[in-house]
């Protein structure tokens, strides 16, 4: 490569850290606080690309996550590296499905039990629609903690924020129980219109 000061690995590398810098807005602050957050239950859309790990005491896995959350719907799909082994969850308020991608969709009305028997872990799923949000489930009875709460057995903690269309929007966060812990990173939100 002539004219250039260095080679095509360098220049590779160079993208690949100039992405690393890309545009997260980290917000540095304190300590979670839920009654600051009492707005976003009004959020009616929301999406959000990140990461997972899940460890149980059986087993542990990871995956990247795309979320989106429309009124009563949520989507969820893991994938693996480079997008191998894509698992796609549908959740309303009556059911949910799981689709390995095989032909075969798996339904079910009680969501955790299903992904229990799908993922091999244990989920709160219709609790975590609202945790990943930065609320705790309404209509359970929590307990606050630092930088957290408490709530249906698990402990949710809220490590990092950050800005989204105004918004201060968990950007790491753990979620524990006795049997399992799962790791969210998040890397991107998209908030959408909120209903008044």
């Amino acid at each position: 490569m002539q004219g250039y000061p260095f080679g095509p690995a360098a220049l590779l590398v160079l993208i690949f850290l100039l992405q690393g810098c890309a545009t997260v807005d980290i917000i540095d602050h304190g300590s979670y606080v839920r009654a600051a957050r009492l707005h976003l239950y009004q959020l009616s859309e929301w999406r959000f690309h990140g990461r997972l790990a899940l460890r149980s005491r059986q087993d542990s896995w990871s995956a990247s996550i795309d979320w989106r959350h429309a009124g009563d719907h949520d989507r969820m799909i893991l994938s693996g590296p480079l997008g191998q082994g894509g698992v796609s969850i549908e959740l309303t308020m009556q059911d949910i499905s799981i689709d390995r991608g095989d032909g075969q969709i798996m339904r079910s009305v009680y969501p955790d039990r299903l992904i229990r028997e799908q993922l091999g872990v244990f989920v709160p799923v219709r609790a975590l629609r609202y945790w990943v949000i930065g609320l705790t489930e309404p209509g359970s009875d929590y307990r606050d903690i630092a930088g957290g709460f408490e709530q249906s057995g698990w402990q949710v903690r809220y490590l990092q924020f950050m800005r989204a269309a105004g918004q201060a929007m968990p950007r790491k966060m753990t979620v524990t129980s006795n049997e399992t812990k799962l790791k969210l990173i998040i890397d991107q939100w998209q908030l959408y219109d909120r209903e008044t």
